[in-house]
C-alpha cells in the first residue's frame, strides 16, 4: 500500500507554480514504551491540573499564554496564531537559490520527499533538472503543523527532497559555550601527530554505505524484551569504568597497528604468464 502524502500544495518562485505533495522521508524506528503501574501493569493516563488549585482542568478550558514579564502574560487563541501564517498557507515560497555545499548540515532538521501532483509533472521535472544541474537548493518558507518552517529544496536521485531547517538564532554559538580548554591549545598540531592521524584515517577510509550501520541499541533492547517475554533471566553487563585519556602518540600507534590487523591485505592482481616461445631444433653443423 502506497504511503499517503502529509501535505499538498504548491512550490512558488517568481511567476512559476509547481503543484506538489509532501511525504515523510523517515520511518519511526524507535521502540515505543507505555507507562504502567508497577503493581499490576495497568496503563497510566496523564491529566492536567491547576498548579494552585490542584483541580483537574478539562481541555476546552485550557488556553495558550505567553509570559512577557514575571507575573504578566498575554493570552492568544489558536485562530490568532493561525492568522499569523499569512494568505498562502498551502504554498512553499522559495526566496533564494544557493549552492548546496554552502549550507552547513547543522541547519538541516527533518527530510521530506516531494512528489508531483497530477498536472504538475512537467514543471516538476524541469525544476528537478535545473536544481540538479546547478547543484543549488531553493530556500524558502511554508506552514506545516501550525508553524512556519524554513526549508531547503534540492534534487536527490530522481526526486526532489525538502528539509525543514533551523533558524540561525536557534543554533548555539561557540562563543557562548565553555570551550576554554580548546582555546588553550597551541595553534598547530605536532607534525608527527598529524602524520599518524592522517595515516589512521587512510586505513579506515571506505565508500559510504549507510545500510552497514544499524540501530544496535534498538536491536539489543528488542532482544532483551524477547528474553523477558520468554521467561528467561536477563543478566546486565557490568558498567565500564571510565579510563583516563592515553598518550596521544601511543594511542595513534596502537590504532594503526590494530587497523592493519583488521583490514585484509590487498591482493595483487594476477599477471598473465607470457606464452612460451617455440623451441627451434638445432641442426648439427657439417
Amino acid at each position: 500500500m502506497a504511503a499517503r502524502s502529509i501535505w499538498n500544495g504548491t512550490i512558488a518562485f517568481g511567476e512559476v507554480a509547481v503543484p506538489v505533495k509532501l511525504f515523510s522521508a523517515v520511518q519511526k524506528g524507535r521502540i515505543q514504551f507505555r507507562e504502567v503501574r508497577l503493581r499490576d501493569g495497568s496503563r497510566i493516563n496523564h491529566r492536567r491540573f491547576g498548579a494552585e488549585s490542584g483541580v483537574e482542568v478539562p481541555a476546552e478550558r485550557i488556553a495558550k499564554a505567553y509570559e512577557i514579564s514575571p507575573g504578566r502574560q498575554v493570552l492568544v487563541t489558536d485562530e490568532e496564531v493561525a492568522a499569523a501564517v499569512g494568505p498562502n498557507p498551502k504554498t512553499i515560497e522559495l526566496h533564494a537559490f544557493v549552492k548546496v555545499d554552502e549550507i552547513d548540515p547543522v541547519y538541516y532538521e527533518k527530510p521530506y520527499i516531494v512528489g508531483a501532483q497530477a498536472g504538475g509533472e512537467r514543471a516538476y521535472r524541469v525544476l528537478h533538472a535545473a536544481l540538479a544541474k546547478t547543484s543549488t537548493a531553493g530556500v524558502g518558507r511554508f506552514m506545516l503543523r501550525s508553524r512556519e518552517q524554513l526549508v531547503a529544496l534540492s534534487a536527490h536521485g530522481d526526486a526532489l527532497r525538502l528539509y525543514t531547517m533551523r533558524y540561525a538564532d536557534e543554533l548555539a554559538r561557540s562563543s557562548e559555550l565553555d570551550l576554554t580548554a580548546l582555546r588553550a591549545l597551541p595553534g598547530e598540531p605536532a607534525p608527527r601527530e598529524l602524520k599518524m592521524a592522517e595515516a589512521l584515517i587512510g586505513t579506515l577510509a571506505e565508500s559510504w554505505e549507510p545500510e552497514r550501520f544499524e540501530d544496535r541499541h534498538r536491536e539489543t533492547v528488542m532482544a532483551l524484551i524477547r528474553q523477558k517475554a520468554a521467561g528467561e533471566e536477563v543478566t546486565l553487563p557490568a558498567p565500564v569504568a571510565e579510563q583516563a585519556a592515553p598518550d596521544l602518540i601511543e594511542a595513534l600507534r596502537l590504532s594503526l597497528e590494530r587497523s592493519g590487523e583488521r583490514k585484509p591485505a590487498k591482493r595483487k592482481p594476477a599477471t598473465k604468464a607470457s606464452p612460451a616461445k617455440p623451441r627451434t631444433k638445432r641442426t648439427a653443423k657439417s
